[in-house]
């Protein structure tokens, strides 16, 4: 079938490799590494199957920043000329335009129909009634296939229980990721449920992390829970990898693609004596607190780790919610990396206020048209044009500031051969993404990376656990243990 299937753009060794093994597949997981293609594979794979007249339908599910990416641009580069197919995006508004929208993909016209559909539309009725309206047309004649699947990893999320529930109706299920583990093996459960209930050799989560990971017994309440041992977590990682490969496919860029090597490294950033007396301060609160023989709930320790790391930022939120800005040398440290740099950056950063702290400085110092920034407070039209004009080799944007939340899926900025953390979250899968937004297909020319970090502040502490998060993955994947930063 590979052999005399008609491609549209050439697919890579490793990406016929990847259909080779999962075209015909009832269920598979593309675990490809973020920018080794694999959403052409799943085109090409909806294409194949639509060929042989094993599906007329499909539903693309993806996060809010990418699945409008499958619309403008996975379809119509991929898809095979000889496919008459018709695609929808779902949204909840009522118009008339986007009924009679939707409406065309009920006409029982002979052609392919695709739904694609955020992934948060499954968190309401309206979104999954719609989406199991479209699957009962195909009954057996359909395939679902899950982007960036660890957005289903939660067994207890109302989208994932409503997306494991309409995978039933369909007969070929896909799901994708380049980072399956963000952050313990048992992120793999639910992902997998989606595909068989049995592809891991377990009827329930519960079962399943018994035998993944060492559970300990404490007492909360009065209650006796048993909890993953904090301190030991998991075991039997060799025997769960032998079990994902058996429906797998890994890959990853420095396998498959002549792409330059990620080179990482950081830059040491100073707290000042205000911001040191302050986190001095803060720390001693919650040191008291939990002394004190209080448990601290979970969204308490969030919130005092997050108070720790705005102020090693340059921030300082009080319980009223005002803001003050403190007296800070991280953005001098950013500016000093850049001066050491040629080309275009791209700096992340994790709180709104740093970002406008760093576009004013950034704008001072190059100039208004130097820098475009990226997050939740700007208009999704304005950021295209913000990306378009970064990547304009030629063109004046030399910065691109964003955070992680927004910018770190779905886009390209392969113009950068700098990024720069001014900070970081704890959150594993934002981190290899926004990585990778540089170092990608299209990127020509070798990547670094600089991390701002704090000594001895919860900002060594973020690089630790990521760091421990990536070789829990890896282990689980079978690669070898990485060094970073």
């Amino acid at each position: 079938m590979i052999e005399d299937y008609k491609f549209k753009t050439k697919p890579f060794e490793h990406q016929k490799e990847a259909l080779k093994r999962s075209w015909a597949a009832k269920t598979y997981a593309l675990f490809m590494e973020m920018g080794t293609g694999k959403s052409k594979v799943l085109v090409d794979n909806i294409a194949m199957l639509y060929d042989k007249g094993a599906i007329r339908g499909a539903v693309i599910v993806a996060p809010k920043g990418v699945y409008k990416n499958w619309y403008d641009i996975e379809f119509p580069v991929h898809m095979p000329d000889h496919v008459q197919y018709s695609k929808v995006l779902w949204e909840p508004t009522n118009t008339n335009k986007k009924k009679l929208e939707l409406d065309t993909l009920f006409d029982g016209k002979e052609e392919l129909k695709i739904l694609l559909m955020n992934v948060e539309a499954f968190s309401t009725k309206k979104g999954l009634d719609f989406a199991q309206s479209f699957l009962n047309i195909f009954i057996g004649k359909s395939l679902i296939g899950i982007d960036e699947s660890t957005t289903i990893k939660s067994p207890t999320a109302k989208r994932t229980k409503s997306i494991l529930h309409i995978g039933k109706l369909s007969k070929y299920r896909r799901i994708l990721t380049g980072s399956p583990v963000t952050k313990s093996p048992l992120d793999l459960y639910s992902q997998c449920e989606f595909l068989d209930p049995w592809h891991l050799g377990h009827a329930s989560y519960y079962s399943f992390r018994s035998r993944y990971a060492k559970m300990v017994t404490r007492n909360f309440g009065g209650r006796q829970v048993q909890i993953v041992d904090p301190y030991n977590s998991y075991r039997r990682l060799d025997e769960l990898a032998e079990v994902i490969n058996k429906f797998s496919y890994r890959v990853l860029k420095e396998d498959c693609l002549d792409l330059p090597p990620k080179v990482f490294t950081k830059r040491i950033v100073e707290l000042t004596a205000e911001q040191k007396s302050i986190y001095a301060q803060l720390k001693q609160v919650a040191m008291a607190y939990t002394e004190k023989g209080k448990v601290m709930s979970t969204v308490n320790v969030m919130t005092q780790l997050m108070r720790l790391h705005q102020v090693t930022c340059g921030t300082f939120k009080a319980d009223d919610g005002s803001i003050t800005q403190l007296e800070s040398n991280r953005v001098n440290a950013l500016m000093e990396c850049l001066e050491e740099t040629d080309g275009k950056a791209i700096i992340w950063a994790t709180y709104r206020e740093d970002i406008k702290k760093i576009v004013v400085a950034l704008k001072k110092a190059y100039g208004e048209a130097s820098t475009v920034e990226y997050h939740g407070g700007v208009d999704a039209t304005l950021r295209q044009d913000h990306i378009a004009q970064f990547q304009d080799v030629k063109g004046p944007t030399r910065f691109f500031v964003g955070n992680a939340q927004t910018g770190g899926y779905g886009i390209t900025l392969t113009a950068a051969n700098t990024v720069i953390y001014f900070s970081n979250s704890y959150d594993l899968e934002k981190r290899l993404q926004s990585e990778d937004r540089a170092h990608r297909i299209g990127q020509t020319g070798s990547v670094t990376y600089v991390d701002l970090v704090a000594e001895g502040t919860i900002d060594e502490r973020i690089i630790k656990a990521l760091h421990q998060k990536v070789n829990i993955a890896n282990e689980i994947m079978g690669e070898d243990l990485k060094d970073w930063i």
